[in-house]
């Protein structure tokens, strides 16, 4: 029989199966992502985020049901390589010209790789190009408008809030704040009409806020603008413009969770925001506009370009302390990590792999508030043999063989996690200048109390557990001992006995297995004493059990601790009406 070709009838008919699937998959995604508004206006915060969790769970859910409903459509030939191939090739062509074609094919690869465990990549059988489906529209057609026209930038910016529907405190005072705000730091106050400024009509919603995402015209040129609407018992207000390309950058970064925005063409949301945030990956921005699956097809393809572009770049080491649970592994020249669990994990680690997975999925499905890098789960990569730095292969290959093997020319990691490389906390304040390395510490202690509310407890606090980002900020990435903030017991730390003062702590101080010590942070971080002197001035509340029983408790008692995605400086001023509201609230 010869093989079947891409105009057999039900090769045609599978194609079209596939698609009706992206489309299903696309209409449940989008009613998820379209409650967004209505949780924040009824500040139902509960309700967001367990919509944030399902929109997380609903791909791989769903593809179980599009391959049962592929099967019941083509019985054995599912199992046919040539039937998938002729399928690629009449599905290649059916989604054509899409703007969300990409998109869609990614959703073929998914499907094709989830039934065959494709171990590397299947040309045939799916769609691996690099820029395979087309790049999207930066001027946003039909999405990105001007402010209103007025006479004044006020009543510009009036207008375009009440445009959003949203039930302003004082609409009024909003617009100004925010006109006034926007002119000030762009030294633009001479113009009544202030700056040239184009919206996204879609509204961004994340954790308790939304945001106005556009671009303002400015001397330097284009950048980014943000603005983000708070929702309090008294109504919605305005709380923060940001124009500076750092704190955007920062918001739409990979330790924070997905946005929720419901885009009509997402490629070109990607490209708009690329073109002001150029440093930014596009893997990194389809995954915060809630696209992890494109996320990480962009996240492979970037690899791909860069070792296509760098033949001679090698797989090494990452810097730091070596891992008792992961090895980890890095390009040279290309800003990731790769981290494969062990097979067995050193003392004291009493965990297991399961324990490990568990704790990455527990990060992917919570707020990560800005301080829990984004871990990427990648399953069955290959890469070329020659790439690894020997050293690094052997420890690979026999301290994680469940996981990697060499065959041939080829080596496979069957599961690992891809993270944005960062430079380890202990490694920046030892290597920079004493300003850079105190602003690093003090950040430090800012993570774990932002954390903190955030009912987070990294478990282990060493600085080797945190990295420092390109723009200075500390971020979580070693999750083995991290747990819920309402799982552990904190203690004080009992005075001794004066028998026990020559004796090692261990010998006379007993803890269960829940039992944490704020008092003894501090000794176990490795810190110069001027270092230790500004963690402990800026933040003494994270060595006192006491202010960790406070956070407790009051999340407990239902309270929210507030953690805001950018700093005070870019908060607007509060009006008499709002200043009563923010007085309960904790921010940094």
């Amino acid at each position: 029989m010869p093989p079947p070709t891409a105009t057999d009838p039900l090769v045609l008919r599978a194609a079209a199966l596939v698609l009706d699937a992206y489309e299903d998959y696309e209409a449940r995604f989008g009613d998820l992502t379209r409650r967004a508004r209505r949780r924040f206006v009824r500040r139902d915060w509960k309700g967001a985020q367990a919509d944030a969790v399902a929109r997380i769970d609903l791909q791989d859910a769903f593809l179980g049901e599009a391959l049962g409903r592929f099967e019941a459509l083509v019985g054995e030939r599912i199992r046919s390589r040539p039937f998938w191939a002729a399928m690629r090739l009449a599905y290649a062509e059916s989604t054509a010209g899409r703007h969300d074609a990409a998109m869609a094919r990614t959703l073929f690869n998914s499907m094709s790789r989830r039934f065959f465990l494709t171990e590397g990549v299947a040309p045939a059988l799916e769609f691996h190009e690099p820029g395979e489906g087309g790049a999207g529209d930066p001027s946003c057609p039909g999405e990105l408008k001007p402010l209103p026209d007025a006479a004044d930038a006020a009543t510009r910016w009036r207008l375009a809030l009440a445009a959003r529907g949203f039930p302003h405190r004082d609409l009024a005072s909003d617009a100004r704040a925010i006109a006034s705000a926007v002119a000030r730091r762009l030294g633009a106050d001479g113009d009544p009409r202030g700056p040239d400024v184009a919206l996204l009509d879609t509204v961004f919603y994340r954790e308790r806020r939304a945001y106005l995402v556009g671009r303002v015209d400015a001397p330097g040129g284009r950048r980014p603008l943000v603005v983000a609407l708070v929702n309090e018992a008294e109504g919605v207000r305005a709380d923060a413009v940001l124009l500076e390309r750092d704190r955007v950058s920062m918001l739409f970064g990979h330790a924070h969770s997905w946005f929720h925005a419901d885009l009509a063409r997402v490629g070109d949301a990607v490209a708009f925001m690329h073109g002001l945030l150029p440093h930014k990956p596009v893997s990194e921005l389809y995954s915060v506009l809630g696209r992890g699956k494109q996320g990480k097809t962009e996240r492979f393809r970037e690899i791909q370009r860069h070792f296509a572009a760098h033949p001679d770049d090698r797989l090494v080491r990452a810097d730091g302390v070596r891992g008792m649970v992961m090895a980890v592994f890095t390009p040279r020249g290309l800003p990731v990590v790769f981290k494969v669990i062990r097979d067995r994990f050193a003392e004291p680690k009493d965990s297991v792999r399961a324990d490990i997975e568990g704790k990455y999925r527990l990060v992917a499905r919570r707020d990560r508030i800005g301080r829990l890098v984004e871990a990427q789960e990648f399953r069955r990569l290959s890469f070329p043999r020659a790439a690894f730095e020997p050293s690094m292969l052997q420890e690979l290959l026999e301290e994680c063989a469940e996981t990697v093997v060499a065959e041939g020319a080829t080596v496979l990691v069957r599961h690992c996690y891809v993270e944005r490389r960062l430079r380890p906390l202990d490694l920046h304040a030892r290597e920079r200048p004493e300003d850079e390395a105190r602003r690093a510490v003090v950040d430090y202690g800012q993570a774990v109390s932002d954390l903190a509310r955030s009912g987070i407890f990294p478990g282990d606090l060493l600085l080797k557990n945190f990295g420092v980002s390109r723009h200075g900020r500390a971020l979580f990435y070693d999750f083995d001992e991290l747990c819920l903030l309402e799982d552990v017991c904190f203690r004080d730390l009992p005075e001794p006995r004066e028998e026990d003062e020559t004796r090692p702590l261990e010998d006379w101080l007993y803890a269960r297995r829940d039992d944490v010590f704020p008092e003894l942070f501090v000794r176990f971080l490795g810190l110069s004493p001027p270092l230790r002197e500004a963690l402990l001035e800026a933040h003494p509340q994270i060595f006192s059990a006491a202010w960790w029983r406070e956070v407790q408790a009051r999340l407990r008692g239902g309270g929210h601790l507030d953690v805001a995605p950018y700093p005070d400086a870019a908060r607007l001023p509060a009006t008499d009406g709002a200043a009563g509201a923010a007085a309960g609230r904790v921010c940094r």
